[in-house]
Parts: C-alpha cells; sequence; structure tokens
C-alpha cells in the first residue's frame, strides 16, 4: 500500500497500530509513534529549544502546519540542525510505524502534519533505512521481548568500562520501565535506546521480566503426574482436617 501512495504520488497520513506516517506527494514527510519521543522531546530535552520556544512555535504556525518554516525564519534554529533533527525523528518512529505486527493499515486522504515539510524522504528510502535497523537490532541481540516488555537487571557484575550511553539506560531499568519509557526518560531516540539495551542484553546485564527464571532445581512432583501439588486442594483438606 505504501509503494502504490508513493507511486500515485499522495497526501494524507497512513496509519498503523504503533504509528503514523505523514506523506505529501508521494513522500514521507513526519512520522509519529506512541513508542518514540516526539520532535518536541528530542529538541526540549537536549537545550535545543526551550518549551516556551517550542509552544510559540505551535501557537503562532501550528494552524498553518509550518512550525518547522517558523523555527527556522524566527531564528531559534538554524535550517540544517532542524532537518538533521527532523530526519532523526523521522526514521525512528517509522521504524515502529512499518515493523511486523502493525495491524491494519489506513490511509486518510489530504491530511496534513503541524510541522509542515522540513525534508521529505522517499518512500524507498523510509522502507530501506527500517530494514537495515531491524538487520542491526537482530545482529546485536536476537530475541525482541526486550523491545517491548519491562526490563530488569541481572546478577552479573557491572563492568565499570560499560559506556556512559549504555549505564544511563541502565540507570532507568527498575522492573517496570520499557524501552520507550527508557527512551522518553531520556529524552533519546528509541532506536539508539534499543541498541544499547539489547547490547546490554548480549552482555547478560539486563533481561525482559516476561521470561521467568530457569529453576535451581526442579520442581517437587507427586509420583505419575506432571504437575505440582493443588495449594488449593491441600488448603481444603486442611480445614477439613481441622474442623474434625
Amino acid at each position: 500500500m505504501l509503494d502504490r501512495l508513493a507511486g500515485e504520488k499522495a497526501t494524507g497520513s497512513l496509519m498503523r497500530e504503533h504509528g503514523t506516517l505523514y506523506l505529501a506527494d508521494g513522500q514521507v514527510i513526519h512520522a509519529e509513534s506512541p513508542h518514540t519521543p516526539g520532535l518536541d522531546v528530542l529538541l526540549t530535552a537536549g537545550g535545543a529549544l526551550s518549551p516556551e520556544e517550542w509552544s510559540e512555535a505551535l501557537t503562532e504556525a501550528g494552524p498553518e502546519q509550518r512550525v518547522g518554516r517558523f523555527l527556522v525564519d524566527s531564528g531559534n534554529f538554524p535550517e540544517g540542525a532542524l532537518e538533521l533533527c527532523h530526519l532523526g525523528a523521522l526514521y525512528d518512529a517509522a521504524f515502529f510505524v512499518l515493523g511486523p505486527g502493525g495491524g491494519q493499515v489506513r490511509f486518510r486522504h489530504g491530511v496534513a502534519h503541524w510541522l509542515g515539510a522540513v525534508r521529505p524522504v522517499p518512500v524507498d528510502a523510509v522502507q530501506r533505512e527500517t530494514a537495515r535497523r531491524r538487520e542491526l537490532l537482530h545482529e546485536i541481540w536476537p530475541e525482541e521481548e526486550t523491545d517491548s516488555q519491562p526490563l530488569v537487571r541481572t546478577r552479573l557484575p557491572l563492568d565499570t568500562r560499560l559506556p556512559w550511553r549504555q549505564r544511563a539506560v541502565l540507570d532507568q531499568v527498575d522492573g517496570a520501565r520499557t524501552a520507550s519509557d527508557i527512551s522518553h526518560a531520556l529524552g533519546r531516540p528509541a532506536f539508539h535506546t534499543l541498541v544499547d539495551i539489547r547490547r546490554l542484553a548480549a552482555a547478560g546485564i539486563v533481561a525482559a521480566t516476561r521470561r521467568p527464571p530457569r529453576p535451581t532445581t526442579a520442581p517437587a512432583r507427586f509420583p505419575g503426574t506432571s504437575a505440582g501439588p493443588d495449594v488449593a486442594l491441600l488448603r481444603r483438606i486442611k480445614n477439613a482436617l481441622e474442623a474434625l
């Protein structure tokens, strides 16, 4: 469907479960996903823009879909720097939008994004980069659970030479946060966070919580059965005996 829309030079929004791609004349002009920090977070978290400057741009230029142009024309942000930041955010979100298992695809013709066209990207370039990133993650660590499940630390001793980026990610691992939570907390692109997490997983330092730890001893089993004792049944028998 995306290839067809590119061939038709369509304009609108392509929506899937994990986010939205915005097209103009068959090219991708923006992408958003709840799994990634938005461009506003990436620009303000690092101090490139103040929250007030971002809010002003939305108020003044959002209704005309030219927030990107406003940031440049107002002198708040160099054009080249904005293009680089925007491309990073676009590819970051597109990775999730175009991922497997994204559910039904819907396209709304004529929908524009408030940011406006900063630097349009051909559809095939977005698809190639998405595939390249997926292959890179698989090479680092093939288990995908760490991308979406809450993360825990293992008991493996830490190497003091752990790169600072990985250490910053590791400091956010608390048994409840996911990779997406960590990237939002750090104001960092989600794909970069996934790379660090998979490297930590490959080193045995973090693991996804969905996978239960392997028991050190075999669980107790009754003769002739494949399951352990029925705790509820034993409790009822105990209560019955105490009532006699």
